[in-house]
């Protein structure tokens, strides 16, 4: 501490020297006197008057400006090389700026007026210490809203990249540049202007959050558009014109007209359809142009490429006529049919009702994609409209045209199952041959509520010609007709009163579905369901049950469990009254002897039949069991 205080009073003592000597100097400059009348004697002694001394400092004190520290100053570069700049501000001795601070100001010269902020009048090493940087950023704010207030144009250093465009150096505040905002063309690559010092315009402040928006196009802009409003001037419809590719979009291609921008839309590239513009053109390209039309401010104008060339059309084979076949490929898709081109821009749509003699219509991506190479016939031609209709399926002959030979009735064939209807299946036998299988005709035994459970979509599937409606172009087929008639044989197998093993599959309100033996099945209504011991019959139980009826034309089979030991009990009540009759019941009168008579053979007989059923169900459970058919 007592060393730095010591240093400090010797640079004052110094200090006080140099200024005294300063002072001498100006004496010696600034007082004439004669030389006999200087007193050498009093200036040896140091003893000058003192008003005199005091009027030369006033005089010395005029040369020098008055600054104070941390205040901004207006200076004058008075050298500079790569690394310092020397600045005079009017002071005694002229500061030292980093050329670092003038970054932003690459075409800075000796001369030009600068500001600089004064950080100190004397460092330690007594060289007056001033700062451009702080200088520009106290001022900054008041420059920035003064461009913006007076639309003046200001320099800026770009100083990097960031997300959407670039930051500029304005003033020392950094200010942000929009991509959209650094040329009136777009920029593809943003790393060239890194580093540079270009022209702005300030076109934004948010004071809030003290942002900075600056613009390079607005001083493009404003140039182009004086040549704007010469070239808008003398467009006309039809006239041919030299323009740059400018931006490239997937519906179309910009073109810069020198100023006035121009859309050539996608379908107007080239008399052939394509996928993206890029297969026509490319960026920066030169190529001519024509106007096709322009709004009434000539703000929009639409352009087009393909015009300046002869429409395929026009050069379409003249001898080519309605029934001729023709090669093309698919250039378009639709549901409802496909685009084929036959030639360069000439074009012909395949209806999808053409493409198949099938009467169900489909999408037309079942047949075709883009790209196929196909062969077609021409149905119609409109050189005038530039139409045409193509077909495929008439390159191959209508099946319905033969269709008794191709498929007499009973004949059979495999289908493919095409679709579902509450009433019955849509089957396709070939290509343009359809048919329905009818619910009823699918199932000797089952009874199918809907096909699904019965068959899938896309399956294949064994039919029997049943029908053939060729105006309507319609067959009826069946199914079970595949097969014999089981329903014959089941006529002898579940004749009244026979018993069988069945199954409880469904069971309902208003009764049961029965599975019985040879997959046949068979209703039993809820009274018949009582068990011997009083319970109901349940779900997938297993027991013996009693055909009460048998319907051959409805395919109906109706069953009893409750009659099974019912009927056997009422015949054993009828069994045991017999043998408990007394024996003089011989001597009863003749009428009451015939009535007894026949009462008693006719529970014979009864007994008879229900020992030939029993013996009939026992021998049909143990065929069942070896896995033989029973025998009637």
């Amino acid at each position: 501490m007592e060393n730095n205080e010591l240093l400090d009073a010797q640079e004052m003592e110094q200090n006080e020297v140099n200024i005294e000597q300063e002072v001498v100097n100006v004496k010696r400059e600034h007082v004439v006197v004669k030389p006999e009348e200087f007193d050498w004697d009093a200036y040896e002694n140091d003893s000058v008057k003192s008003d005199a001394r005091k009027e030369l400092e006033s005089i010395y004190d005029k040369t020098l400006s008055s600054i104070s520290e941390n205040e901004v100053i207006d200076g004058t570069v008075v050298s500079m090389n790569k690394r310092e700049a020397l600045i005079n501000i009017g002071y005694k001795s002229e500061g030292v700026v980093n050329m670092n601070e003038f970054r932003y100001n690459p075409e800075l010269q000796i001369g030009d007026k600068v500001e600089v902020y004064v950080e100190s009048q004397e460092d330690r090493t007594g060289q007056l210490s001033l700062s451009h940087k702080k200088a520009r950023a106290l001022r900054s704010w008041d420059r920035v809203n003064q461009a913006l207030e007076q639309d003046e144009i200001i320099k800026g250093y770009i100083k990097c990249r960031t997300k959407g465009g670039m930051i500029v150096d304005v003033f020392g505040i950094e200010a942000f540049l929009p991509g959209s905002q650094i040329d009136v063309k777009p920029i593809r690559d943003y790393d060239i202007y890194v580093n540079k010092t270009m022209e702005f315009k300030v076109v934004k402040i948010n004071h809030e959050f003290k942002n900075v928006v600056v613009s390079h196009k607005a001083l493009i802009e404003a140039e182009l558009e004086q040549q704007k409003k010469e070239i808008i001037a003398k467009l006309e419809k039809g006239q041919v014109l030299e323009g740059t590719v400018k931006n490239i979009t997937s519906y179309g291609v910009f073109i810069d007209l020198g100023g006035v921008d121009g859309l050539i839309h996608i379908t107007d590239l080239s008399w052939g359809r394509i996928s993206h513009p890029e297969e026509i053109v490319q960026l920066d390209q030169k190529l001519n142009v024509v106007i096709l039309d322009f709004d009434d401010d000539k703000k929009r104008i639409a352009l087009g490429l393909k015009q300046l060339t002869p429409h395929p059309w026009d050069a379409l084979d003249a001898n080519l006529n309605v029934g001729d076949k023709v090669s093309g490929k698919v250039v378009v898709m639709a549901d409802y049919g496909a685009f084929v081109e036959i030639a360069t821009g000439v074009e012909g749509l395949i209806h999808v009702s053409e493409m198949s003699w099938s009467q169900h219509l489909r999408s037309a991506n079942e047949f075709l994609k883009v790209g196929d190479e196909i062969k077609a016939v021409i149905l119609t031609l409109d050189r005038e409209e530039r139409k045409m209709s193509l077909g495929m399926k008439q390159l191959k002959a209508d099946p319905w045209e033969a269709i008794e030979k191709a498929y007499p009735i009973e004949s059979r064939h495999k289908a493919k199952v095409r679709n579902f209807t509450n009433f019955g299946v849509f089957v396709e036998i070939e290509e343009g041959v359809d048919g329905l299988i009818h619910i009823s005709d699918l199932s000797w035994t089952k009874k199918i509520k809907h096909p699904a459970e019965f068959t899938t979509i896309g399956a294949e599937i064994e039919v029997m010609v049943l029908e053939i409606d060729k105006d309507n172009r319609r067959l009826r087929l069946g199914h079970k007709q595949l097969e014999e008639n089981p329903w014959d044989v089941f006529e002898t197998l579940f004749t009244m009163d026979s018993i069988h093993e069945g199954t409880i599959i469904e069971l309902a309100d208003k009764g049961a579905i029965v599975s019985l033996p040879y997959g046949v099945e068979g209703f039993c209504t809820p009274k018949h369901l009582v068990k011997e011991d009083g319970s109901p019959a349940k779900l997938e139980e297993k027991l013996d049950f009693k055909v009460i009826e048998f319907n051959k034309e409805a395919k109906k089979i109706i069953v009893s469990h409750s009659r099974v030991f019912e009927d056997v009990k009422r015949a054993e009540d009828k069994a045991n009254k017999v043998a408990a009759a007394p024996k003089t019941a011989k001597k009863a009168p003749k009428k009451a002897a015939d009535t007894m008579e026949k009462t008693t053979l006719g529970d014979i007989a009864e007994l008879a039949a229900l020992k030939d059923e029993m013996d009939s169900s026992a021998k049909s459970k143990k065929a069942k069991a070896k896995g033989e058919a029973p025998q009637e």
